[in-house]
């Protein structure tokens, strides 16, 4: 009797089946940094134009209180024009010490061109005008576009430079205000190199997931700090950083895409936990990142994410241009 063996066309079909049903939660790091200015409202714009699950963005909080979206505590000479359309010629002032009216009058719509930033990150369209945004503006972004989409907010905040930020009760207190005014606590995590904030958060609102970032390289190790991990020290946890993650009550943990190993995903996830590393820019990385089964990427560029995911055969996010 002859053994019946599936066609090709239905082997590929169980195959792509298979690959489809992995979940992967594709993020735009600062809205889409390699394709339009960072952290500004056409980066955001771009990113939702593109299709991506999560906004990532980074926070500091104003002289008034007001929550803004910026990576740098100060303004970044690389990326700030005065109102004369001078680039600063050093580090500008901290966010903290700026109103945001006064902060309305930096134009950050593109990278200096004479810098190394610029050079790496040739295909950025600049948006001359553009201006550091409020966090409720990126909400109000996402609205206008109806666009469901999740917002992965890190505190920008150094314990080792506490004179140029507000404080982490004030960071936290500000940020989840804002967040419960614009009705987002639902659709919110909240991640930081500083698990101070991430405390902070899990005692006031217990619902907003927190994301445990960790960077170790060569000349950077976070963990081996216990003043970036809350007083928690490594070597009480076996010297493993999903261990120490957990510990932390995160239930993502977000390292540097270099440092992972398979064996601490598989550790990660076996403990609970989320594993989305950052920032995975080649196509080459996030498809051996996606073969491995992490739960996302975050990702300079979103466009480079999907055509990966769409040669996996893997459910697309909605694009809303």
């Amino acid at each position: 009797m002859p053994v019946c063996r599936p066609t090709a066309l239905v082997a590929t079909a169980l195959l792509l089946l298979g690959t489809a049903a992995q979940a992967l939660d594709l993020q735009g790091h600062r809205g889409a940094r390699g394709l339009a200015p960072e952290n500004t409202l056409p980066a955001f714009e771009r990113a939702l134009a593109v299709g991506v699950d999560t906004l990532e963005l980074d926070v500091g909080v104003t002289a008034d209180g007001v929550v803004v979206v910026a990576h740098d505590p100060f303004l970044n000479p690389s990326l700030a024009r005065d109102a004369t359309g001078q680039w600063l010629a050093g580090p500008g002032p901290t966010i903290r010490s700026l109103t945001l009216q006064q902060l309305g009058g930096y134009d950050v719509g593109r990278i200096r061109p004479d810098s190394a930033y610029a050079r790496s990150f040739p295909h950025q369209q600049p948006q001359d005008g553009a201006r550091i945004p409020t966090l409720s503006s990126v909400f109000a972004l996402a609205a206008e576009r109806g666009a469901p989409v999740r917002f992965n907010i890190e505190t920008k905040i150094d314990p080792n430079r506490p004179e140029d930020t507000v404080a982490p009760d004030a960071m936290a207190t500000a940020l989840l205000q804002a967040i419960r005014a614009a009705g987002m606590s639902e659709r919110v995590s909240v991640q930081s190199f500083d698990w101070r904030t991430l405390r902070i958060v899990q005692e006031r609102a217990p619902g907003i997931p927190t994301v445990c970032l960790t960077a170790r390289t060569a000349n950077v190790d976070s963990t081996a700090d216990s003043r970036w991990t809350a007083g928690l020290r490594l070597a009480d946890h076996g010297n493993s950083v999903p261990r120490l993650a957990r510990a932390a009550g995160c239930t993502t943990w977000s390292p540097n895409a270099g440092a992972l190993t398979r064996e601490a995903l598989k550790e990660a996830q076996d403990a609970g936990m989320k594993v989305v590393p950052w920032t995975v820019n080649e196509p080459a990385d996030m498809d051996r990142l996606i073969g491995w089964g992490v739960d996302g990427l975050i990702t300079d560029y979103p466009d480079r994410a999907r055509e990966v995911m769409r040669a996996r055969w893997m459910e697309l996010p909605p694009a809303f241009p």
